[in-house]
């Protein structure tokens, strides 16, 4: 093939080229929230976006229903979100890997530092300031049983037990893997179970713990079902759960080119107590109502966003 030839074809493989990168579709301009795939991630990455677009004037794209921090975390740093909501104990050991520090130096204010301080500078992620509430990982069992066995507390369960083989436990699928989860709890707590736990989505636990096909779940502190349906939460009594602080995290790029965000959130810091959020869930959960609905009168009870 000559010369001439050569260069042809490389100016028709160049033109190619830069066509293809032409056609590539740019980031978009459009702020876009995450949420996990539960309800209150869904109601709080709401919160989020309601807020955002109340100070900007601007449609807030949603992704939601990501299937696990794992998923969330890819999402934010590829950049095909630009935040959403995180739990602080969650970050340090299912994303930061970092180990649970020592039981009596689990407190709010250590965690979230060390949390701020990596994702600033492994990923270029802001932490926000919380939202104010937290959402723990919570040991949960039918009111009946915790009334007529006595427990109260985690250490109260380990004595005594609805069946001569041990609790039925049912857990969601992070928490039976997580460093902060079943294996570290069952050592701190001498907890013996009867047999392998039932893993299910986090929507079925509490199906299956109203159903008795399981006598305790791990679920979350702040989820609407417990209340409504007359569940107890044992306490942590040994304090083996680190703190779950919730706050929002947002790519350092997308608060320069949007600093609007940095405003919604430091109108979001501290404005949601445990008992709201829990009220929330319920409202979606066991209501049925619209998420959107729910969040805007909220946010219209704090006086937000105007």
């Amino acid at each position: 093939m000559g010369q001439g030839c050569l260069r042809g074809l490389m100016l028709l493989l160049l033109s190619a080229l830069f066509g293809l990168t032409a056609c590539a579709p740019p980031r978009s301009s459009r702020i876009t929230i995450g949420a996990k795939n539960f309800t209150e991630q869904v109601v709080l990455g709401e919160l989020l976006a309601q807020e955002i677009e109340a100070l900007t004037g601007e449609p807030v794209a949603r992704r939601f229903y990501l299937a696990g921090s794992y998923l969330c975390q890819q999402a934010l740093v590829s950049g095909r979100i630009d935040g959403y909501v995180e739990y602080t104990g969650t970050a340090l050991t299912a994303i930061l890997k970092q180990p649970l520090p020592p039981i009596g130096q689990r407190d709010e204010a250590t965690v979230f530092r060390e949390v701020s301080t990596l994702y600033a500078s492994k990923y270029q992620v802001t932490v926000g300031r919380g939202l104010g509430f937290e959402d723990t990982f919570a040991m949960v069992v039918r009111g009946d049983d915790a009334k007529r066995l006595g427990v109260k507390t985690i250490s109260d369960a380990v004595k005594t037990t609805p069946d001569p083989k041990g609790w039925r436990l049912g857990v969601g699928y992070e928490f039976q893997s997580r460093p902060d989860g079943l294996r570290g709890l069952e050592a701190i707590y001498g907890l013996k179970f009867a047999g392998e736990p039932r893993t299910m989505d986090l929507g079925l636990l509490y199906r299956a713990l109203s159903n008795s096909q399981v006598d305790m779940v791990a679920g979350n502190s702040t989820d609407g079902p417990i209340r409504a349906l007359g569940f107890v939460v044992l306490e942590d009594d040994k304090h083996y759960f680190p703190p779950y602080e919730a706050v929002p995290l947002f790519r350092n790029d997308s608060l320069r080119l949007h600093p609007k965000i940095q405003v919604a959130m430091d109108r979001l810091a501290g404005k949601v107590t445990a008992d709201e959020v829990r009220g929330m869930n319920y409202a979606v959960d066991s209501e049925h109502r619209d998420v959107r609905d729910v969040v805007r009168e909220f946010r219209q009870s704090k006086g937000l966003g105007v």
